[in-house]
C-alpha cells in the first residue's frame, strides 16, 4: 500500500525547512491465555523465522503464530553468539564482551568512542543489525561498532535505561533493547521507551524478535506483546479520532465532547459518559479543531461538527436563563446534566463548598450549584471560570471567521457573543452568577486585578483575557462600544503593559499548563485581530517571551498558535530590533508529538522517575518543590507517547502516572493542533 508521506513547511519569515517524515503509528497488542489462545502467559523467549512466522516459547510449550491461531511447534536453536552476514561473530560473557572473525581467536573489546573507553562486563546481549554493526548492552550502557568506529550511549546521550536483559536487530538499522523495566527502541536518532501495560503485559522483558516490517515481539512473565508500526498519515489517524468521538464521546443531545469512565480497567467495551467543570472548554477546543478542519479541507462533516459545537456551546447561555434561580443574562453554564439522572447537588452540596472554602476563603458557596432550567429538563452548573470563557471566545472567532457563512448563522453568533460580553461590562468586567456574586475566578476589573492582593498571580493572564474577548466581540458585532471599552483598560488601568507580562515565572516547568493553555488561546486571538501597531508590537513581545518558556514542551497547540501570529513579527525598542518568528524545532516537536500520540487514550501507569536520560526540574521552579518532574537530558519534556495527556492543560514536566487505566480520553487533543496545522500552512499531507 503506497502512503503519502507527511511533509512540513517552515512558514516563518524567510525561512523554508521542507522535511519529510515517517508515516508511522506505534500501537502495541497483547496476547494471553485467557483471551488469544497462548498456552501460558508466562513467556520465555520469542523469536522470527525468515518467513515472519512468530514462535513464542512458553511455560507449556513453543507455539507459532498461523493464521491467527496459535498452534504447537518446535522451538527455534538460539545461541548467545551474534553472526553478521559477512560471518563475524560476537559474544556478551559475564567478563566482557568478544569478538571473533575468521580463523582468528576469539578477543575481549575494549570499545573507545574519543572520549571514553569501556572494559564492559556483564554483558547482557550483542547483535549485528541489518547494516552490519555490531551492537552490545552491559551496565556501563550500550554501544554500536560502524566500520571500525565506536559509538558509546549512557543517559547523558538518551539511553532512556540501561538495565538490560537482551538486545535485537529490528529494520534498516533499528534496534531493540531490553531491560527489566521495560523496552527500547533506537534508530539512530530517537529512542523510544515502551514502559507500562500501555506498552507490555510487564515489565521485565526477556527476550525480543523483530519482524521486517518493523513489528516488535516482546516475551515477558505476564504475556507477549507486539509493538507494531503501522503506516498512517496523520490525516488517516484525524480519521480515527473523530469516529471515536462520534462513538464513545458525544454527551446529551447537545453534544458536548469528553472523556468517558470504563467500567473495567483496560476495556472500551462498556463505559459510563460524564461531566466535568470544563464540558464548555474541551468543546470549544474541539469545536475550534473542527473549525480549522473545514477552513482547511471544506469537509461537509467538518462543518456539521462545527456547528453542533456552536449549538451546543449557546445552549450554555440560553439553560441559564429563568427557572427558580435565573443567572444575569449572558451568563454561561459550565455544565449540564438532565434532570432524569441523580441529583448533582448531593456531590457538589453546600457543605461540601464550606469545607473547601476552609483552605482557599474565595471558594465560593453557592446554592443550589446546579439550579435547573426553565424548562425542568436540565441541571446547569454554576461558578462558570475564566478558563470557560477562555475557550468560548477562541471558538467564537475562529467559528465566525471559517465556518458561519449565512446571515442567520452570523447573526446567532453576534447575538450571543454580544450578550455574553454585555454581561461583563454591565457587571464591572466579572461573571456574575445566579446569587449576584461573581464566580470564583472570571474577574477582571481594575479594582481586583491591579488593586487587590487575591489576583496578582492573574493580573496579566486576566488583563490578556478581557481584551481578548472585547477584540473578538468587536470583530464579531461592529460595535465600537467594546472597542472603547479596551481603550479605557489600556490607557486608564495599564491592560496592555499587564499583558507583556502575562504570567509571574518562575521558569520553564513551572506553574500551571492550565494559564498557559489559556494565555496561548487568548494570544492568538487577540493578535488576529489587533491592529493597531504599538498595541502588536506589545502583545506580540509578551507572547515572545512566554513562548520560550514553553517551547521545551513540544506542545503542538502552544507552536502552531504562536507561529500562526508571530511570523515576521518584530519587537523594536532602545536597544534595537527583536525578531520575533519562532526559531528553533518548534515545527518538528509539534510534529513528533502528533505523529507520536497513540491512538491508545487510555490513562495507562506509566513510570519514568527511574530513567537515566531524565534531568530533574529544580526545586526553585515550583511553588512548594518540584520533586516528582523532569525533563530529558535534550531539555525538552518526555515524549507524548511516554506520558498520558487528557487535555493539553497536563503538566508535561510529571515523570511517573498512576493512571487507573479507566479513564478513556477523546481525540481532541490531536483534532485541534493537526487541523490548525492544516489551516495554516504548517502540516501538509
Amino acid at each position: 500500500m503506497k502512503m503519502l508521506p507527511i511533509l512540513l513547511s517552515c512558514a516563518a519569515a524567510a525561512q523554508t525547512l521542507p522535511r519529510q517524515v515517517g508515516p508511522f503509528q506505534a500501537e502495541a497488542r497483547v496476547f494471553h491465555t485467557t483471551k488469544t489462545g497462548l498456552p501460558s502467559d508466562d513467556v520465555r523467549d520469542v523469536s522470527v523465522a525468515p518467513d515472519g512466522t512468530v514462535t513464542a516459547v512458553t511455560a507449556q510449550g513453543a507455539v507459532s503464530l498461523v493464521a491467527g491461531e496459535w498452534v504447537a511447534a518446535k522451538a527455534a536453536a538460539k545461541t548467545a553468539i551474534a553472526r553478521s552476514a559477512d560471518g563475524r561473530l560476537a559474544e556478551g560473557r559475564a567478563s566482557g564482551l568478544f569478538v571473533k572473525a575468521g580463523k582468528n581467536a576469539w578477543q575481549r573489546v575494549f570499545p573507545p568512542d574519543g572520549r571514553r573507553s569501556w572494559a564492559p562486563v556483564d554483558v547482557k546481549g550483542v547483535v549485528f543489525d541489518a547494516r552490519g554493526r555490531l551492537w552490545f548492552a552491559s551496565p556501563q550502557g550500550a554501544g554500536v561498532m560502524d566500520q571500525g568506529k565506536w559509538t558509546l550511549y549512557t543517559g547523558a546521550e538518551g539511553l532512556p535505561y540501561d538495565d538490560f536483559t537482551c538486545v535485537a536487530a529490528g529494520e534498516n538499522g533499528v534496534v531493540w533493547f531490553g531491560t527489566k523495566l521495560g523496552a527500547i527502541r533506537f534508530d539512530g536518532k530517537s529512542w523510544e521507551y515502551r514502559q507500562g501495560p500501555r506498552w507490555l503485559p510487564e515489565d521485565e522483558v526477556r527476550a525480543i524478535a523483530v519482524q521486517a516490517n518493523g513489528d516488535a515481539w516482546i516475551a515477558t512473565a505476564g504475556g507477549l506483546a507486539v509493538i507494531e508500526r503501522r503506516p498512517m498519515t496523520l490525516q488517516e489517524k484525524a480519521r480515527i479520532f473523530e469516529a471515536e468521538i462520534d462513538k464513545r464521546h458525544r454527551r446529551t443531545p447537545y453534544q458536548y465532547v469528553h472523556p468517558v469512565v470504563l467500567k473495567r480497567a483496560g476495556d472500551v467495551t462498556e463505559y459510563e459518559q460524564v461531566d466535568s467543570d470544563n464540558d464548555g472548554l474541551w468543546t470549544s477546543m474541539y469545536g475550534a479543531g473542527e473549525c480549522f478542519a473545514y477552513g482547511a479541507t471544506r469537509s461537509e462533516e467538518a462543518r456539521k461538527r462545527a456547528v453542533q459545537a456552536f449549538e451546543a456551546l449557546r445552549f450554555l447561555g440560553t439553560v441559564t436563563q429563568g427557572g427558580a434561580h435565573p443567572a444575569p443574562k449572558g451568563f454561561v453554564a459550565r455544565s449540564i446534566l438532565p434532570v432524569s439522572g441523580p441529583d448533582p447537588n448531593v456531590r457538589d452540596s453546600v457543605e461540601h463548598d464550606r469545607q473547601k472554602q476552609k483552605q482557599d476563603r474565595r471558594w465560593k458557596v453557592i446554592s443550589p450549584r446546579w439550579p435547573v432550567s426553565a424548562d425542568g429538563q436540565w441541571y446547569w452548573k454554576t461558578d462558570t471560570s475564566s478558563d470557560e470563557l477562555d475557550g468560548h471566545y477562541f471558538f467564537y472567532a475562529v467559528y465566525y471567521d471559517l465556518v458561519a457563512s449565512t446571515e442567520e448563522e452570523k447573526q446567532a453568533v453576534r447575538a450571543h457573543v454580544a450578550a455574553l460580553t454585555d454581561h461583563l461590562l454591565v457587571h464591572n468586567y466579572t461573571l456574575v452568577d445566579h446569587d449576584g456574586k461573581p464566580t470564583r475566578w472570571a474577574v477582571f476589573n481594575p479594582e481586583e486585578i491591579n488593586g487587590g492582593r487575591d489576583f496578582w498571580q492573574e493580573r496579566g493572564m486576566n488583563s490578556l483575557s478581557i481584551l481578548a474577548y472585547l477584540k473578538v466581540a468587536e470583530h464579531i458585532t461592529g460595535d465600537a462600544r467594546y472597542a472603547k471599552a479596551a481603550r479605557l483598560l489600556i490607557e486608564r488601568d495599564g491592560y496592555a503593559a499587564n499583558a507583556m507580562i502575562v504570567k509571574t515565572h518562575l521558569g520553564a516547568g513551572a506553574g500551571n499548563q492550565s494559564d498557559d493553555e489559556m494565555i496561548f488561546m487568548n494570544y492568538y486571538s487577540l493578535l488576529r485581530y489587533e491592529k493597531d501597531p504599538e498595541l502588536r508590537q506589545k502583545y506580540l513581545m509578551g507572547f515572545h517571551s512566554h513562548f520560550q518558556i514553553e517551547q521545551p514542551e513540544m506542545n503542538p497547540v502552544f507552536n502552531f498558535l504562536y507561529a500562526a501570529v508571530a511570523r515576521g513579527g518584530t519587537f523594536e525598542d532602545a536597544f534595537g530590533p527583536t525578531e520575533l518568528s519562532p526559531a528553533g524545532a518548534w515545527l518538528e516537536d509539534a510534529a513528533e508529538t502528533l505523529r507520536r500520540l497513540p491512538l491508545d487514550r487510555i490513562d495507562w501507569p506509566l513510570k519514568n522517575s527511574h530513567r537515566k536520560d531524565i534531568v530533574p526540574l529544580g526545586a526553585n521552579a515550583r511553588e512548594g518543590g518540584a520533586k516528582g518532574a523532569g525533563y530529558r537530558v535534550n531539555g525538552k519534556v518526555l515524549p507524548v507517547d511516554e506520558r498520558y495527556v487528557g487535555h493539553w492543560n497536563h503538566d508535561p514536566w510529571r515523570l511517573d502516572y498512576r493512571g487507573g487505566a479507566k479513564t478513556l480520553g477523546d481525540g481532541a487533543v490531536f483534532l485541534l493542533p493537526y487541523y490548525m496545522g492544516l489551516y495554516h500552512g504548517f502540516l501538509r499531507d
